[in-house]
């Protein structure tokens, strides 16, 4: 491709974006395909000549876009917002263009000084103390990973790298049944292991007990293993759970765990001082992890990690061969040695533009908006004749379900509701029983599109009486 030719189809990639994004909101928020339809009318082997761009443009149309689910829709209400919003991917092309590889400090300079002034903004948007440092990571996912690594080797006397697990102690790390499967999957890759997760059942409250906690901790002590870690959630993923952070640290501290919260979703609503009291006592966690690439707007991935004690992440992960060293600079951080992947994305450019242009009143207000509007559609519809909620609003995440349905019924209503196009649920399990979840959380979200949901659940539950806005 020559540097004209590059020039031409970067302005028409441009061109697309903003009219994909502008007409948007008129697509059905659901990929509308069917199972292996894309795959199908893909060919069975690569070209061996080089096809013009015209042909792969016009295929990227015709065949990929309707295989898409709309992430960026004002309507999508399933799983956690997704946001990018159109400066952070701005951001995102120059990063893209430049493509640099910024695993270690001489290798970009101002991504690893911009990286650790951004952690600095955040640390201080969500009320966080000065005494905490950050890490963009890929996702949640990796932040947890790399807490949890943390808690097996401190536990371990920091010879687990070394020797291995086999035959030393058994490192043991606790949680509600609330959280996110990735700490499920940090057991795993750690190499603490499944059955070394003990998962505290959650109160009515959505809470994991202190004393549950405390009395786990102390028959593992007893049956001669290694407490080594406690996972705080803060808005979990099924119906918004909340920990009762405080609590669970003193129970913590007393036994010598190493703390880390997972926040991933509600950690960006911190920026709006009225929520903070959800984290209460958070400053006295070890670790830290929010994803500003959920409902902060920041495209995907760019994950926040903050931490106490840096020097633990890389007691850790920092491996130093001499080709990775640099030589002639005082004071530098090489954030590879806080991550398990050496390589590293320039990540910290797309939160300093989406920063600057929204400022922090302009992200508060697209939070606050996101929470009363959901407050007040679960109000619409618990005053809705044949309407059960079934868990209580959680900031922007509460759940539901048609008054005494099955759960054969309740799937059937969440399949019509995502077949008609307009809006995109998914479902959960609340003891033992499905129902439909609801988060609001895209970027583009009006309240006009609050109305356009209600009517479609209504329609989709088979209701008849509505409730007045």
């Amino acid at each position: 491709m020559t540097p004209e030719d590059f020039e031409s189809w970067s302005r028409r990639a441009a061109d697309w974006g903003a009219e994909y994004r502008r007409t948007l909101g008129d697509r059905p928020v659901r990929a509308q395909t069917d199972a292996g339809e894309i795959y199908r009318a893909i060919p069975t082997a690569p070209p061996q000549t080089g096809e013009d761009m015209e042909a792969i443009f016009e295929d990227f149309e015709k065949i990929i876009l309707p295989g898409m689910t709309h992430w960026q829709h004002p309507r999508f209400f399933a799983y956690f917002p997704a946001n990018a919003a159109p400066v952070s991917v701005v951001a995102e092309y120059l990063v893209t263009a430049m493509a640099a590889q910024c695993m270690l400090w001489q290798t970009s300079p101002a991504a690893t000084e911009l990286e650790t002034r951004m952690m600095e903004w955040l640390r201080d948007a969500v009320g966080l103390p000065g005494g905490f440092s950050g890490v963009i990571q890929d996702s949640a996912s990796s932040a947890t990973l790399a807490a949890m690594l943390v808690m097996r080797e401190r536990a371990l006397d920091w010879q687990g790298n070394t020797r291995g697990l086999a035959g030393g102690p058994v490192p043991r790390v606790y949680s509600s049944d609330q959280v996110h499967t990735s700490i499920d999957r940090a057991a795993w890759v750690s190499g603490i292991g499944q059955d070394n997760l003990i998962k505290i059942p959650a109160d009515a409250t959505g809470s994991m007990p202190p004393e549950a906690l405390d009395a786990a901790i102390r028959a593992d002590i007893d049956a001669g293993y290694k407490p080594a870690g406690l996972v705080i959630c803060v808005g979990g993923t099924s119906t918004g759970a909340i920990d009762d952070v405080p609590a669970l640290i003193e129970v913590a501290r007393k036994h010598d765990l190493y703390v880390h919260v997972d926040a991933a979703w509600a950690g960006a609503a911190m920026i709006c001082p009225e929520f903070r009291p959800l984290w209460a006592g958070v400053e006295d966690a070890d670790s830290i992890t929010f994803n500003p690439h959920k409902w902060m707007g920041a495209s995907f991935d760019c994950s926040a990690h903050l931490v106490k004690e840096p020097e633990l992440l890389v007691r850790t992960l920092a491996y130093q061969p001499e080709y990775l060293k640099t030589h002639g600079q005082n004071g530098i951080i090489n954030y590879s040695e806080w991550t398990v992947p050496l390589g590293r994305r320039f990540r910290a450019l797309k939160l300093w533009f989406l920063l600057r242009f929204y400022g922090l009143e302009g992200l508060q207000a697209i939070i606050r908006d996101h929470v009363r509007w959901s407050n007040g559609l679960c109000e619409r519809l618990r005053n809705t004749p044949g309407v059960e909620i079934v868990t209580e609003p959680s900031l922007s995440l509460f759940s539901f379900r048609r008054d005494g349905a099955t759960d054969d019924e309740t799937q059937a209503a969440i399949n019509k509701i995502n077949d008609e196009g307009r809006i995109y649920l998914t479902q959960t399990r609340v003891r033992d029983r499905i129902a439909i979840r609801f988060q609001a959380g895209s970027f583009t979200l009006t309240e006009p599109d609050i109305d356009i949901a209600y009517d479609v659940i209504c329609d989709g539950l088979g209701l008849t009486e509505r409730t007045a806005k």
